[in-house]
């Protein structure tokens, strides 16, 4: 008791000084002379002077409303563990329930209300394209357009060049699939080589000639079975402009399905690699194939020093309206940018397709009769039955006039008169007749134009950053800068449709086993470059390097390519041959296997309390691996610990950069356990079987969610149903999603089979239907796990027909049309169900969450794999689980769906509430009452802005589910041969948590000059979150602050001093700052952030 009023004293004296802050405060706004000798009028000056006061008010307030709040928590929890029992073991209680004590150490929850503001938004201009805008304009209409069949008729003057030349950019290029119809070996060995020595000797034969690539694993696999002449000739062919590589990834990554870790990873990869050995470092970017486009590449890329980009798989709809418009390059920016940093310049291709026919100008019948590969005698000609003729003296004047006038049509449909034509397709000049025939005949037709004055054009080979350069000389700006008159767009393009309603949305989906073990793998890579990374650090400032394997770094590398390759837009998509894909799942799995290699030698090295007495021995394993899969289409089994009279040892870890508290499974063989902690302290547990099948039979899973600290209960049901597909001739297929109308409720041939387990710690509710299995896990813990509901689907539908297995959310959320989905884990961007589109129009692609929200309630689907999602009827969140899809969708693939695996989906699903802030108390109200006053006229619209932002931001709790969902803990336990274990120790990475809007997304250790070995230095990668402050964050279970952006990194490794410290773009390219020794950083909202460091 005595405690409790101590504590309700300093209570009560800190709101006295709060309250007595407030009354001075005020006082001198009211007697403020100057607003007397006014009249009330203020000057302008001291308008803004006393908004700056009132913002600093409100911080105030709030900064007082949270320490009221904590004292009044903190009173609560001390009161909680002055009269629970003394012991931290669960309690059954009389009315039949399990009580968890609360953590002997307070949590507390202290957000800066500066932290706050970002997620308000409404700084900067409004862009003149806002893409959720569009789409709600736009009628999608689909009118025929003449010979552009999806655009309209366009016509020029000859006159119109009279004043400035038109320069054309002809810019061969070949798009190369790591895998797709063939295996990346296959594709490699059969086309690729041979494109890349043709490229050598070919581009040598003409300096005037240009080439484009963009694939770095082809081109690094190509570079190992080379020798030094040819090395050294791709160098010079890259110094003098004639080679330009683009992008610079690893792959041309798709964008729906991929997560921002694995973007990053590929880009860093590649423009590593190409550094090292080319010394090239790529300006442009390309991204032809990827269905549709995420607003977070070209964030990263501009992040990497990229100044211009170019997209091409957008709606044909937004693609005519864009050209109408004359809004086909623009400047593409975040939608929380205020101040046009993330400005990068984007050309978006007008026409179908990135081939040749679709290139040149908006016929493809003409287009197509100046691909040369289609002479006729070769082994393809073109649809439209008039085929392309050798220019010859004769011809070429009849010939060039009928290019020409395709190249004008399309320049009038951009704002300057520099216009892009690529030339190239899927493995293009892969025998050195098709460079003959592209080269020889274009430079024909390029002399005969550029020696005619009057029709005013200029015309030649090119590469992609020179067709930019002369852009940005003729508007008169620098590279990377806004041309006069150029829009600026913010959102993304999804959902992408090539033609009628043939929506790409099934790939969101399509074979969702591989894209859970791709998150499985990027989560392994990152803990195991973390644990890598640190082992390292620390063997060398022991001196004990020689007695580490460094060669595990060759591992890191590998896996890290595998990740890479696996981000093609043919892979994680699921989009390519049966074959192909069993070949990307047993890399993936060797590569998983490897790095569990990695994080065992590393975690025992770093736990061992006398570094001296380590030995690496690859026999055998100081730790086992949490879990096995016995081959690349298996489900993971865990590893069974064998128990005996002598103890066994297990070692955690947790790869996030907050503490945590958490569930952790052990499969043991005798029920008959204690666990201790690493004190000897005994740890409550709870101990359940595992079971093979169910037992009991009842009805639904669950109908409704109340929160303990909430009387009122909110709905939320689950169900499954089952899409179809036509009856027509187009069918769904791995990339299309084509139901043949609703979705049918899902009716197995038997009730299902219900289990329900109780227990301290979590609650369960197992539903064992024909096609899948349905876990519903409720924890009884304080923290992130004890306030989501851990869902979990098992699905094996490898004897449907033509269908696809959905989950539907229902809930009493009004949410209004609009719902929310990620990009790559990155951002969120606000959807709207947009009723004159089809059904599959409206799904969108769900890499880590997906959420529905009124004033009052929040609910997040949080997903630990990526799938389809939507929202078509209010309060609702709708998922697709599995496709099985007997046919081609006639987009190339020419298979099916067949090949389904059994499939767990793993889910959280997390209801928050909306703070009483946003149902103004005092202290807002009295902000708000002298904001109205003083600004009402300027700031009487602030609510109707804020209801049309284009931005949404998690929760700092929903930012922590999410990634506790997707980064578990790892369990390994010490090995049975080896000796007892007093001589091991915990090890903690970081002296302190870093703020919970910061995260650790990568420690990598960089390269030294021999690949396969590690540098000295290391590439630490972080990312501050934007989070929304309007929903509740109590009992987080850990203490969580932020700190406006700043960091102090030369403490934060623990035993560790950082040696210098150089921010760098973010594939470290470009140096942004001299190496320093001062180790304090600060961080942008939302910002990526890449320093170069050396831990020692």
């Amino acid at each position: 008791m005595k405690l409790k009023k101590q504590v309700t004293v300093c209570g009560a004296a800190v709101f006295c000084v709060a309250v007595f802050s407030l009354y001075l405060m005020l006082d001198r706004v009211q007697h403020d002379p100057t607003r007397h000798q006014n009249g009330g009028n203020f000057p302008r000056s001291q308008i803004s002077v006393l908004q700056n006061r009132i913002e600093q008010l409100e911080q105030l307030l709030e900064e007082n409303h949270e320490i009221i709040s904590h004292i009044k928590d903190s009173v609560l929890e001390l009161t909680a563990n002055a009269e629970g029992p003394p012991a931290l073991l669960p309690y059954y209680t009389a009315n039949g329930s399990w009580v968890v004590p609360p953590e002997p150490r307070p949590s507390f929850f202290s957000i800066s209300p500066q932290d706050c503001q970002f997620a308000l938004g409404g700084q900067g201009q409004k862009p003149e394209l806002q893409m959720l805008t569009v789409s709600e304009e736009l009628p999608f209409d689909n009118v025929d357009g003449g010979v552009w069949k999806q655009g309209f008729d366009i016509s020029y003057s000859p006159h119109d060049w009279d004043a400035e030349d038109l320069q054309v950019f002809v810019v061969p290029h070949s798009h190369n699939d790591p895998g797709w119809i063939k295996t990346f070996d296959k594709y490699y060995t059969e086309q690729t080589q041979h494109i890349l020595n043709s490229m050598v000797s070919k581009l040598q034969e003409d300096p005037r000639r240009r080439f484009l690539w963009a694939e770095v694993s082809f081109f690094a696999k190509w570079w190992d079975n080379i020798n030094a002449q040819k090395k050294a000739a791709v160098r010079r062919l890259v110094g003098n402009g004639q080679l330009e590589i683009v992008t610079g990834g690893w792959v041309m990554p798709d964008e729906a399905n991929s997560h921002y870790f694995a973007l990053i990873d590929q880009l860093i990869e590649g423009h590593q690699w190409l550094e090292r050995n080319l010394g090239a470092t790529p300006r442009s970017g390309w991204a032809v194939d990827p269905f549709g486009h995420s607003s977070t590449m070209p964030y990263l890329l501009r992040r990497a020093n990229l100044t211009g980009m170019l997209i091409q798989r957008v709606h044909y709809a937004i693609k005519k309206h864009f050209a109408s418009t004359h809004s086909l390059e623009f400047m593409w920016r975040q939608t929380w940018d205020s101040d046009s940093s993330t400005d990068i310049f984007c050309h978006m291709m007008p026409f179908y397709s990135y081939d040749v026919p679709h290139t040149c100008g908006p016929d493809p019948k003409i287009c197509c009769q100046f691909d040369f590969k289609r002479l006729p005698g070769g082994r393809i000609n073109c649809p439209w039955k008039v085929p392309p003729r050798a220019i010859t003296e004769a011809n070429v004047a009849e010939r060039a006039a009928l290019l020409l006038d395709q190249y004008r049509k399309k320049s009038r449909l951009f704002r300057s008169n520099v216009l892009l034509v690529p030339l190239g397709d899927d493995f293009r000049y892969d025998k050195p007749q098709e460079w003959d025939a592209q080269f020889f005949n274009y430079q024909r037709l390029f002399d005969f134009l550029n020696s005619k004055p009057d029709l005013h054009v200029q015309a030649q080979f090119g590469t992609l950053s020179d067709y930019f350069d002369a852009l940005y000389k003729r508007t008169g700006v620098e590279p990377g800068a806004r041309p006069p008159g150029f829009p600026v767009l913010s959102g993304d393009f999804f959902s992408y449709a090539d033609r009628e309603d043939h929506y790409w949305t099934g790939y969101y989906t399509s074979r969702p086993f591989y894209k859970s073990l791709d998150r499985v793998l990027e989560a392994h890579l990152r803990g195991a470059e973390i644990l890598y990374s640190l082992a390292v650090a620390h063997a060398r400032r022991s001196g004990l390097a020689s007695q580490y394997p460094l060669s595990n770094f060759a591992l890191l590398t590998e896996a890290r390519r595998t990740l890479g390759l696996f981000q093609h837009h043919d892979a994680i998509t699921g989009t390519a041959k049966e074959a192909v894909v069993a070949d990307y799942g047993v890399r993936l799995l060797r590569s998983l296997v490897n790095l569990k290699q990695v994080i065992i030698n590393a975690a025992h090295y770093l736990v061992l309390g006398d570094k001296e007495t380590y030995h690496f021995d690859p026999e055998a394993p100081f730790l086992q691996m949490d879990d096995t899969r016995l081959n690349h289409d298996a489900l993971p089994e865990r590893t069974v610990i064998q128990l005996d009279s002598s103890p066994r040892y297990v070692v955690l870890f947790n790869p996030l950069e907050q503490e945590r508290l958490s569930m952790v499974y052990l499969l043991v063989s005798s029920p008959q356990v204690r666990v201790l902690s690493e004190e000897g302290q005994p740890l409550a547990v709870q101990i359940s079987p595992q079971w093979s099948s169910a037992t009991d039979m009842v009805a639904d899973v669950f109908q409704s969610i109340r929160r303990v600290d909430d009387e009122q209960e909110q709905r939320v049901d689950t169900e499954f149903l089952i899409y179809g597909t036509r009856a027509s001739k187009d069918k769904s297929g791995a990339y299309l999603f084509l139901p043949d109308g609703e979705a049918q409720p899902y009716v197995p041939k038997d009730a299902p089979v219900l289990r329900v387990t109780e227990g301290p710690f979590f609650s369960e509710v197992v539903a064992y239907y024909e096609h899948v299995r349905q876990v519903v896990r409720l924890y009884n813990l304080p923290g992130v796990e004890g306030l989501s509901l851990d869902m979990s689907s098992l699905v094996d539908i490898r004897d449907y027909v033509n269908k696809e297995l959905a989950l539907r959310i229902h809930t009493d959320i009004d949410s209004q049309g609009v719902f929310f989905t990620d990009l790559n884990g990155f951002q969120v961007q606000p959807r709207r169900y947009l009723r004159k589109l089809p059904l599959q129009a409206n799904f969108y692609p769900m890499p880590v969450m997906a959420y529905i929200q009124d004033a009052h309630n929040r609910l997040t689907l949080h997903t630990a794999q990526a799938l389809g999602v939507s929202s078509l009827h209010d309060g609702q969140l709708e998922v697709i689980l599995d496709r099985r899809l007997m046919q081609d969708d006639n987009r190339g693939l020419g298979q099916g769906l067949k090949d389904n695996k059994r499939t767990c989906n793993h889910f959280r699903l997390l209801l928050e509430r909306r703070t009483l802030g946003s149902e103004p108390g005092f202290f807002s109200k009295l902000a708000a009452m002298f904001r109205d006053l003083v600004f009402h006229s300027s700031r009487s619209n602030n609510l109707e802005v804020q209801d049309g932002r284009s931005t949404s931001y998690p929760s700092l709790l929903g930012h922590l589910t999410s990634v506790c969902l997707n980064t578990p803990v790892l369990a390994l336990p010490v090995a049975r041969r080896q000796p007892p274990g007093p001589g091991l120790r915990s090890f903690h990475p970081l002296a302190g948590s870093l703020p919970c809007d910061f995260h650790l997304l990568n420690l990598r250790t960089l390269p030294a000059e021999d690949d396969a070995l590690p540098s000295a230095e290391t590439a630490l990668i972080l990312h501050r979150k934007g989070f929304d402050c309007g929903l509740e964050a109590k009992n987080l279970g850990f203490n969580c602050t932020t700190s406006q952006g700043k960091a102090a990194l030369g403490s934060l490794f623990h035993g560790l001093d950082v040696g210098f410290l150089q921010p760098t773009s973010l594939t470290l390219l470009y140096p942004l700052a001299s190496p320093s020794n001062s180790t304090d950083v600060y961080l942008e909202p939302m910002e990526v952030a890449t320093f170069r460091l050396r831990l020692g």
